[in-house]
């Protein structure tokens, strides 16, 4: 399995960024998708995600109403739409996935991307 992320980026606080996430050699119809992020010195956070094609989708409590999480299952990419960025967002984004459905918001899932950076400064 590999996931590659990009859409990191420089921006202003209030500017928008969308990540995406393309998942290579994963032969499932349907998995956990999530959203992680790591600010310096700080542990690892859900920022989003999603327990199957069914399910709602979580949103870390600080970036309800700012952050969507989508995906395209045929493309086999999932996306994170950020807009109103605070510089409180300022970290390296991770995708993930899990084989198993409905696996919460943990960053304890299987497969991990590199990461993207995301940096929100005036």
């Amino acid at each position: 399995v590999q996931l590659q992320a990009s859409g990191g980026g420089s921006v202003q606080p209030g500017g928008s960024l969308r990540l995406s996430c393309v998942i290579r050699r994963f032969n499932r119809d349907d998995y956990s998708a999530g959203w992680f992020r790591q600010a310096p010195g700080k542990e690892p956070e859900g920022v989003s995600c999603i327990g199957s094609r069914d399910s709602g989708i979580y949103y870390v409590d600080s970036v309800k109403g700012r952050f969507t999480m989508s995906r395209d299952i045929a493309k086999k990419t999932v996306y994170l739409q950020m807009n109103s960025l605070k510089p409180e967002d300022t970290a390296k984004y991770y995708c993930a996935v899990d084989w198993t459905l409905g696996s919460g918001c943990l960053p304890s899932y299987d497969f991990w991307g590199q990461g993207t950076l995301v940096t929100v400064s005036s």
